[in-house]
């Protein structure tokens, strides 16, 4: 592999975010693509020696975000978990305000394990909660209910000041009525963040081969459109401000690592499947959790992909990913940080979007228009060439 990158390579910025993917769930989702093992609990004991042994090969960068994600690191006992944060604490030199997420499903968390948490330094959790509706929880395949749910976001916040839940809207059958619903209880609750994901069929699911088989349809576009422009407006009205075309926080509660990432910041990772940006290359590790361990536990590297990025790529995939956070971008700022004009590279793309009614200037800041918030993958997509 070619890792000779353009002069202005130099300008790199030592990343200071970090992500441990921790594939355990207790089952899989019919709609989940991610890197994820069900029914094999048995190998983390042998996860926990080997994701320790990929982070003693960095040399404990200090890091300002931490996100635990998966799959579901609360699903570890509690012997586990502990010995999973603590590795964290021991493996990276973490800032006095690091922001620390991990993810849970409601039905794993429990008093003990938020104790777990706190004692740590975990001070922001996302709960996979998805929906409150019965019949919708059904067809994702969520093994919680409402009452489950609801008491896990008002225990989790007992003791984390900063929670946030993940909803799915737009999925089979679901009616306007129910996402309403959805959303209402979830803006009732004591969070202070709220990221909501429309359903896709991705290839390799369970939800793929069923939609293939006529078994699962998408609902109207139309109606997905509705869906969206509801939460924005439902969100608005209770002071939680959209910062992003998926996510909405109140004052001070933006999620610090995602906004780190999509603004380019790199980050280091470990673990199944885990993706790293550090000067200028991108790896990503082995899906296989069976192959990872393997790869780990002979001495070998777990990295399955590795991909130089040149400047000129780099600066595109900036604007593409940052066009996504409702503040825009700032064109100047960029063009200083990545050493080339990013309004000339990417002039073709910006005009027509422009021209389109999907962004509007403002001096040297680019933003969304309210239409290309809709179709704001189309305008990424234009700015990556």
């Amino acid at each position: 592999m070619d890792l000779s990158l353009e002069p202005s390579a130099c300008r790199w910025v030592k990343p200071q975010s970090a992500y441990l993917h921790v594939p355990f769930c207790r089952h899989r989702c019919g709609y989940c693509n991610f890197s994820v093992v069900a029914g094999r609990d048995g190998w983390i004991e042998r996860f926990l020696v080997a994701i320790d042994r990929e982070l003693a090969w960095i040399d404990r960068p200090s890091v300002r975000t931490v996100f635990l994600g998966g799959g579901t690191p609360t699903h570890l006992d509690l012997p586990q978990l502990e010995r999973l944060l603590g590795m964290v604490r021991e493996r990276f030199d973490l800032h006095d305000d690091v922001e620390w997420s991990i993810e849970a499903n409601p039905e794993d968390v429990t008093r003990e394990k938020l104790e777990i948490l706190v004692d740590h330094g975990v001070n922001r959790i996302s709960l996979g909660v998805q929906s409150f509706d019965r019949d919708k929880l059904g067809i994702l395949q969520r093994g919680h209910d409402r009452a489950v749910a609801i008491q896990a976001v008002e225990l989790a916040a007992s003791r984390i000041a900063n929670v946030s839940i993940d909803l799915i809207f737009a999925a089979p059958h679901e009616t306007l009525d129910v996402w309403q619903h959805d959303v209402e209880t979830a803006l009732r609750l004591p969070i202070r963040h709220l990221s909501t994901y429309s359903l896709t069929f991705e290839k390799g699911t369970s939800f793929w081969s069923q939609r293939n088989r006529g078994l699962l349809q998408p609902i109207d576009e139309a109606d997905e459109v509705e869906m969206y422009q509801f939460v924005q407006r439902a969100a608005d009205r209770m002071r939680m401000e959209q910062y992003e075309i998926s996510n909405f926080a109140r004052p001070g509660s933006r999620c610090a690592h995602n906004v780190a990432h999509w603004q380019g910041e790199g980050w280091f990772a470990a673990g199944p499947g885990a993706a790293r940006f550090v000067d200028g290359v991108r790896e990503v590790n082995h899906r296989s959790t069976s192959t990872y361990l393997r790869r780990i536990e002979s001495g070998q590297d777990p990295t399955a992909e590795c991909e130089a990025i040149s400047m000129t790529q780099y600066a595109r995939e900036r604007f593409a990913f940052g066009i996504r956070m409702l503040d825009g971008i700032d064109t100047g700022t960029l063009s200083d940080s990545v050493g080339l004009d990013v309004v000339d590279l990417c002039r073709e793309a910006v005009e027509s979007s422009i021209a389109d009614g999907l962004l509007e200037q403002q001096a040297q800041r680019l933003k969304l228009t309210e239409r290309g918030i809709l179709f704001a993958d189309a305008v990424a997509s234009r700015l990556l060439g």
